[in-house]
């Protein structure tokens, strides 16, 4: 149900502002056009911006051409030529345009955002875009770490509606949960050796990386990133089994995991890698109630996108594929089987690839994986726009969670706002490229409440 802006101011804290965008095609005789409403506990404006929805699917385009590594991949790079957007060695992001855009969007409002913490409520490509990466003045040459980002300025958290505000923080309370987090990771996969003979090597590493060592945190590979899927087929109601198994085999993620576990002083038990990390052993946690008892729930795997499998709708999550299907373990955990996961945690984490993204081009706002899990008893996630980084996951991931561990006042998004700010800042010099610091999003519930 709509909520007025009596009812949004209600529910908003003195450093908040909720920002809705609302962008529309050209319908003749009227204009392609954006609309921006932002409310604060005392105040309410809206402006409009000349950029419509073909223009912001242009620009949001051409930024993640400098994101996102797989945007240059097959016939993709023609696009990314096409909009203006620069390769070469390595990613190059384009920080006028990123410039230009925030002035688009947020020049007529930009006093009302100062040092304000912005619930942004997307729509169209611009669920597409972390905000973070927008620059609020004119860039300082090429120097990344010296760049004004928005994230700078703001903690940002993104909500999939404005009425999810209200739903949100109605029935918000602290999580019962006893243990701090549960792992699901390096699904063994075989990948597809004959096209790409690297990845029979990633299925050995893969195998023998099943358990984390209890000595000491395993080396975070640096090889291979979860990237996008082949359109992958369904057989009767069922993933298909044979092209589960052909996806990339995902090695470096038992070491994500196993990193952070060590950064979080989780029991290595609970941290289910390799063949422990299937349909059917979630499904039996989450039936036993056992599920419920992690405050943190972290996959690290890959993600599809709705329309990524033949024969369903749906996104969902790639575990290790059972010898024989069944309706409990298809090798594919589906954004409706999420949502029936009986679950307590204060966050869910998601490294993996577009796991942020709506379930089509005309879909809400992220009413993919993330909307999934809020039905499933989640009250935020960390998501990703694009294939992640392992490296720099663990590094974002164990500074935010840990910056909270040591001060309950502080609130999710916050805390991922310095721990970006901490590998912008004091990381390696590549690391304060956006390409590895800015592809997580707070969704849900980012303020300490």
């Amino acid at each position: 149900m709509p909520l007025s802006i009596e009812e949004v101011q209600a529910q908003l804290s003195a450093d908040e502002a909720l920002v809705l965008l609302l962008d529309t095609p050209e319908w003749k005789p009227t204009p392609e056009e954006t609309f921006i409403w932002v409310v604060s506990k005392t105040n309410m404006r809206w402006v409009r911006s000349d950029l419509g929805t073909k223009a912001l699917t242009r620009e949001v385009a051409a930024l993640r051409c400098g994101l996102d590594e797989t945007a240059w991949a097959d016939d993709r790079a023609a696009t990314c030529t096409e909009l203006g957007a620069t390769s070469g060695d390595g990613l190059r992001f384009d920080q006028s345009r990123a410039y230009a855009l925030y002035k688009a969007l947020f020049g007529e409002v930009d006093e009302l955002l100062q040092g304000k913490h912005l619930l942004i409520v997307p729509s169209g490509s611009l669920t597409q875009l972390p905000f973070q990466v927008l620059l609020t003045a004119p860039p300082r040459g090429d120097d990344y770490r010296s760049a004004p980002w928005l994230i700078r300025r703001n903690a940002i958290t993104v909500l999939p509606a404005v009425s999810s505000l209200k739903a949100l923080r109605r029935v918000a309370r602290p999580s019962a949960a006893t243990k701090p987090m549960v792992g699901f990771g390096n699904p063994l996969l075989d990948g597809d050796p004959a096209a790409r003979p690297w990845e029979a090597e990633w299925a050995n590493l893969a195998r023998d990386k099943q358990v984390c060592s209890r000595a000491s945190p395993q080396h975070v590979a640096r090889v291979s990133k979860r990237r996008g899927l082949a359109r992958m087929p369904m057989r009767g109601k069922h993933a298909d089994l044979e092209h589960l198994r052909s996806q990339a085999p995902l090695h470096d993620t038992a070491d994500e995991l196993c990193t952070v576990a060590s950064g979080l002083k989780v029991s290595v038990d609970d941290i289910l890698l390799g063949a422990k990390a299937s349909e059917a052993a979630i499904k039996t946690m989450s039936d036993r109630g056992m599920l419920a008892n992690y405050r943190i729930v972290h996959f690290a795997t890959h993600g599809t996108l709705a329309g990524e499998l033949e024969g369903t709708s749906e996104p969902g999550l790639i575990l290790t594929p059972p010898a024989q299907q069944s309706d409990i373990d298809d090798g594919f955990l589906s954004a409706s089987e999420v949502a029936a996961l009986k679950l307590d945690a204060d966050w869910v984490i998601l490294s993996a690839c577009n796991t942020a993204a709506g379930n089509s081009d005309k879909a809400e706002a992220l009413s993919g994986l993330a909307r999934a899990f809020f039905y499933g008893g989640a009250r935020a996630l960390l998501v990703s726009h694009w294939a992640v980084n392992s490296e720099a996951t663990v590094h974002l991931v164990t500074s935010a969670v840990g910056a909270i561990a040591c001060d309950k006042a502080l609130g999710r998004a916050e805390a991922l706002r310095r721990a970006m700010l901490g590998m912008i800042d004091k990381g390696e010099v590549h690391e304060a490229h956006p390409a590895y610091w800015a592809p997580f999003i707070v969704v849900g519930e980012g303020a300490a409440r």
